[in-house]
């Protein structure tokens, strides 16, 4: 599964390797504002804590992704897959790391041919996607992909001093 790139108009998506474990890399998941609605934003990222994560998705089911602009073939983000087999789910997160390009449809195209490869795939019956209820682009993301609100955790997280709710979305296939 994912084992040839998967080709946007924008972007091309493969599989994350230890070699994207870079400098800038580094500097995506240690910067506030990239991680502003993310719990990446509590940690202190250095490579070996991503070397450790990266090894996580090893002998898996899970998927972890590379997101390339396809201008300039630069890594600009990531997408995870998080697979629970036995129930036929895939839960799906976003970063776009590359602040310059956000909002200029990057993360929307890498988000919708991730959500379409996996219905394609007919094995998958639910796939599902979360975010703070203050993250309207990634909302906005989930939503064009055709995912519908499911559910609601009232005042589940802090941003910022404030309890926010998150927001749960679903497709079915």
């Amino acid at each position: 599964m994912f084992e040839k790139p998967l080709q946007g108009t924008k972007v091309t998506i493969r599989k994350f390797t230890e070699q994207d474990i870079n400098s800038t890399y580094l500097k995506w998941l240690n910067d506030p504002v990239v991680t502003r609605y993310s719990n990446q934003r509590f940690v202190l990222h250095t490579k070996q804590s991503c070397i450790n994560y990266f090894l996580t998705f090893e002998n898996s089911s899970n998927i972890f992704l590379a997101i390339k602009n396809k201008k300039d073939n630069k890594v600009i983000g990531t997408l995870t897959i998080y697979h629970a087999l036995h129930h036929q789910t895939a839960d799906i997160g976003l970063m776009i790391g590359e602040r310059g390009l956000w909002g200029q449809g990057y993360g929307q195209e890498a988000f919708s041919i991730v959500v379409d490869k996996l219905i394609s795939m007919g094995s998958i019956r639910k796939i599902t996607a979360g975010t703070m209820e203050k993250n309207r682009a990634m909302i906005r993301i989930i939503e064009q992909a055709g995912l519908r609100w499911e559910a609601t955790r009232k005042q589940q997280e802090l941003l910022d001093g404030e309890a926010v709710d998150i927001l749960y979305y679903a497709r079915y296939q």
